[in-house]
């Protein structure tokens, strides 16, 4: 029999946070969205008044000081030691009676399954791969980029076009229509005009993930070079896929894998054929789905299970998230 009591819901992607106070029955009291939580950017105690300022709008709303437990899914929560230290610091604002730390990506994956169990591939800016089982065994990944083996997401795919598409104005690398269509997308004539303007500040870097849609479009024309980065990507996330599934002895039954992020949502037609056809290759019993509901959603689940609230409390918040 589970507990009677509230959840504080957190979902804080480094562009956004989504916050839901939630009753064990699964009625949604309040919601709040706020800034983006992004410690290494600007401090861990920056981000957290920020996320402060969200929760208690939240919490105001539903007329609360404190709930039962507090369900946090956190970009930047990379590494254990990090849902640690989030954990102490959550606790220490005294929210909830109990914390849950995780990485963001469990909220994507729990928004898009039925019950704990499953792997999710999230590919917006980062790509990142997470999965578990209601035994509470997870598999991960540190995510951190180029150093801990990541290669992908919006800023990896605009990358790699940038550097294909210098060498091939240049001479150094094979033709592609990336040469015009990048500098382009900015009113420019040339690589080395975009070149230039990167390197000079005149472009913001944050613009650059606007090339990620470029790539895609170019891919979509027959560029071979762009085609060969939308293969390569769908590579990566089948095998992220692939491996979280192995690790979690879920190779050999039916098991969800959830695609989530703005790249896979987009559902890109190359790239959504191609990941199908390898995961029927390579995990042929995996069920693909790309999930649409909010994250936040998952981490209100997570912390409905956290409490063992029955199973029509959980399908009255999803018909909430999803209508």
């Amino acid at each position: 029999m589970g507990l009677t009591g509230h959840v504080l819901a957190i979902d804080a992607g480094n562009s956004k946070t989504d916050v839901a106070v939630v009753t064990t029955d699964g009625d949604v009291l309040a919601t709040a969205r706020g800034e983006g939580f992004r410690p290494p950017a600007v401090g861990l105690d920056t981000a957290l008044a920020a996320l402060t300022t969200t929760v208690r709008q939240a919490l105001d709303t539903a007329a609360l000081t404190t709930v039962t437990h507090v369900s946090a899914c956190l970009a930047n929560a990379d590494l254990p030691v990090e849902e640690k230290t989030l954990t102490a610091a959550l606790g220490a604002r005294a929210w909830g009676t109990t914390v849950e730390v995780r990485n963001d990506t469990f909220a994507v994956l729990r928004a898009g399954v039925t019950e704990p169990l499953g792997v999710a591939v999230v590919c917006g800016a980062g790509i990142n791969c997470a999965g578990m089982r209601p035994d509470g065994r997870t598999a991960r990944f540190p995510a951190l980029g180029r150093i801990s083996g990541d290669w992908g997401g919006g800023w990896g795919l605009a990358e790699e076009a940038l550097f294909h598409a210098a060498r091939a104005e240049d001479g150094r690398g094979a033709p592609t229509r990336l040469a015009t269509t990048l500098p382009a997308h900015f009113g420019l004539p040339t690589m080395y005009a975009l070149i230039e303007a990167l390197h000079l500040g005149h472009i913001p870097p944050a613009r650059r993930h606007e090339l990620a849609p470029v790539l895609f479009a170019t891919a979509a024309c027959g560029d071979p070079v762009a085609r060969s980065l939308v293969d390569r990507l769908a590579d990566e996330i089948v095998t992220m896929a692939t491996v979280a599934l192995t690790r979690l002895d879920l190779l050999t039954e039916p098991a969800p894998v959830i695609l989530g992020g703005s790249i896979l949502a987009a559902r890109h037609p190359r790239l959504d054929t191609r990941i199908r056809t390898l995961l029927t290759d390579r995990a042929p019993r995996a069920v693909p789905h790309v999930v649409t509901a909010p994250p936040v959603l998952g981490a209100a689940l997570l912390g409905l299970d956290h409490l063992q609230a029955p199973p029509e409390a959980q399908s009255r918040l999803q018909s909430h998230f999803t209508g």
